[in-house]
């Protein structure tokens, strides 16, 4: 009986967090779906009709084709996969091993070191442009692509820490036996503890790599040489102008933009739900 009356007191509460579920959800994936609505219509049929309308035409691909030649996506795909790939291999060796030094070794100033990342996150990005840029003027880095990913492949604050919370979770006892047995601190590091750092490898590499993927403002900022050194987010940028924006064409490239993070996603969303989970929430 008492169920019963708890149940229908928390009905109100229950269709309250479903209508809410449904809204947000609502509100997330109408975007998306107007932009694949924009991408199939014709310059007529976006000009005259409602962003909501659907195309005539399912099967044009004007759009996409004019979107991947007249932005150069084919040369922005390339550079985005080169420099999303050193980037990424950088940020593991260099995240892991700083977080390896800062939790196995107890030495004056670690706190301290923890505190300034700390603090580093917090400073805003766009605050510290000023000396990069100058610093990266000053090396002849810019419109170079090898500047940019020395550049990105910078110490990631989030990523350091939860290395550091998977290292806890680590026993010591296996650097202490391997040590009796002889092992140097680099042996232990990439023999023994490198690859129980997979889950948190991944965790890290999901965040790095969807932001680089995404990078805009320094990659325009840094590679102006857009036909030569432009990356898939610059290249989106390519039918906005004084003149009007051509959302149609804007829309196809997204799409095309979005294909292989989706293919990603689908082909390796069990690692990716496992990694997330055990890396982040692990302790």
């Amino acid at each position: 009986m008492n169920t019963k009356v708890f149940n229908v007191k928390m009905l109100p509460l229950t269709i309250l967090k479903y209508l809410s579920l449904i809204f947000f959800s609502f509100v997330a994936v109408l975007p998306v779906v107007s932009c694949v609505i924009t991408a199939f219509k014709t310059e007529e049929e976006y000009q005259t009709t409602n962003v909501m309308v659907l195309p005539q035409n399912w099967l044009y691909f004007e759009n996409f084709k004019e979107a991947f030649t007249k932005a150069n996506m084919g040369r922005a795909f390339v550079n985005s996969g080169i420099i999303l790939v050193f980037v990424l291999v950088c940020s593991v060796f260099i995240g892991t091993q700083l977080a390896y030094v800062l939790n196995r070794f107890k030495f004056p100033g670690n706190g301290l070191i923890r505190s300034l990342f700390l603090f580093a996150s917090l400073l805003p990005g766009v605050a510290m442009q000023i000396a990069v840029y100058q610093i990266m003027y000053n090396l002849h880095f810019i419109n170079s692509l090898l500047g940019y990913i020395i550049m990105m492949c910078g110490t990631d604050v989030i990523s350091i820490y939860i290395y550091i919370q998977f290292f806890e979770n680590i026993s010591i006892s296996l650097d202490e036996s391997a040590i009796v047995d002889g092992a140097s601190y680099f042996t232990i590091f990439y023999r023994i503890l490198f690859p129980l750092l997979k889950p948190a490898i991944i965790t890290s590499c999901i965040l790095k790599g969807v932001g680089t993927f995404n990078e805009y403002y320094a990659a325009s900022l840094y590679l102006q040489d857009k036909k030569k050194y432009g990356t898939v987010a610059t290249s989106l940028y390519t039918f906005v102008g004084p003149l009007g924006s051509k959302y149609n064409l804007i829309c196809a490239g997204v799409i095309i933009a979005l294909l292989p993070a989706l293919i990603v996603f689908i082909t390796c969303q069990k690692q990716i739900y496992s990694g997330l989970t055990a890396g982040a929430v692990k302790g």
